[in-house]
């Protein structure tokens, strides 16, 4: 639901009423992972999607009569061939979808808090007694919350506790607990959905591939950041789409800025002065992906020096280098694609070979995969 939270605070601050289908268990080849949502208000307006088109018409209605009798429904959606007018996902997956009618409560205020750009995760009960069904609590990066899910006394404090520890990781998915609130007793699932301000992508080295990679990280979901030493290159005019510029030797800024496990650097400068020393403090760091620019020659050397700063060969094997991936790129956009793939395949798990022919899954992330903000990529 945190996915189309922006859309659904406009909706909240003008005091529509509304339903939300949100996607809490996913099988097989389904289109949307667990928090995507559908939402339609009470004049019939939609926003969102939950399978990209299969069952939208069917969730629709769901949620228009969500609307009418105010009741949360769990319904699933799976594929049959046996009809060609049946309602089913064409691509064999299955989806369990929770329709929930929002008229106050907890949603409203997760939903303010994911579109105010603040950590927060929403938990809500999507298996259970038919009584806590959609239950909810909106959790704060210091354990606090909001809300409750009824049943046990402690039941809130664990649905809390599992929903900080995936916050704290930017994750998105479910977890079992029991009705109790311990792993014994009658179970529980809770989807757990996370929103966290958007995964940086750091950007060293202003030259022409930087701009093309700034547009392509802003489109992947990143906030941007361009650094390099020059300033007569490193300027806002120059790279009007990043979300920072700056002018400061890259491993210094490195040094003291923010990074962390959804963090994406990318090293364009292929000048040993500069990488160097970056990429020898980069390699240390608990960062999602590393990669740095040039020839296979600048590659080899770049390796040396970096071995005789003492870099080990176990962290040398986290940069990609050359960046990207061979796509035969030529352009500054077309090799900024290369790379914004590669990062994509990195955080996705894919090979990055070309999906014909293959007999590899074409989604190879779980619902628990690492997220930047609901709907975007780490």
């Amino acid at each position: 639901m945190l996915d189309i939270a922006e859309e659904l605070h406009r909706w909240v601050e003008q005091g529509r009423d509304f339903a939300v289908a949100t996607v809490v268990a996913v099988g097989g080849s389904a289109p949307r992972l667990p928090g995507a949502a559908l939402a339609v208000d009470s004049e019939g307006t939609a926003i969102g999607s939950v399978s990209g088109g299969c069952v939208e018409g069917a969730v629709y209605d769901l949620c228009r009569q969500a609307l009418e009798d105010g009741e949360t429904v769990l319904e699933r959606f799976g594929y049959s061939d046996e009809d060609a007018f049946a309602v089913g996902l064409t691509c064999g997956g299955v989806i369990d979808i929770l329709v929930t009618p929002v008229r106050g409560g907890i949603l409203p205020a997760a939903v303010g808090a994911a579109a105010g750009g603040e950590a927060a995760a929403l938990a809500r009960i999507t298996e259970g007694p038919a009584g806590l069904m959609g239950r909810a609590l909106l959790v704060h990066p210091d354990g606090s919350y909001e809300g409750g899910l009824g049943g046990h006394p402690e039941l809130d404090r664990t649905a809390a506790g599992e929903a900080r520890a995936m916050l704290d990781a930017g994750r998105t998915g479910t977890v079992t607990i029991g009705e109790d609130g311990s792993r014994c007793g009658q179970p529980l699932t809770l989807l757990v959905e996370s929103s966290v301000p958007a995964p940086r992508m750091i950007v060293f080295g202003a030259i022409d591939f930087a701009a093309a990679l700034v547009r392509v990280g802003k489109f992947l979901g990143y906030r941007v950041t361009v650094c390099d030493a020059r300033p007569v290159f490193a300027t806002p005019a120059r790279f009007p789409e990043a979300d920072e510029v700056v002018v400061e030797w890259p491993h210094e800024y490195l040094a003291r800025t923010d990074v962390d496990a959804r963090t994406a650097l990318c090293v364009l400068t292929h000048d040993a002065k500069f990488d160097v020393p970056l990429l020898e403090l980069a390699l240390k760091l608990p960062v999602a992906y590393i990669g740095a620019m040039g020839s296979r020659r600048t590659h080899e050397d770049r390796n040396k020096r970096l071995r005789e700063v003492g870099v080990t060969e176990l962290e040398l094997a986290r940069l990609r280098s050359p960046i990207g991936l061979d796509l035969g790129a030529r352009t500054p956009e077309e090799t900024a694609l290369s790379i914004g793939a590669e990062i994509v395949a990195a955080r996705r798990g894919g090979s990055g070979v070309s999906l014909t022919g293959a007999h590899t899954p074409i989604h190879h992330d779980g619902p628990d995969a690492p997220a930047g903000r609901i709907g975007s990529v780490a």
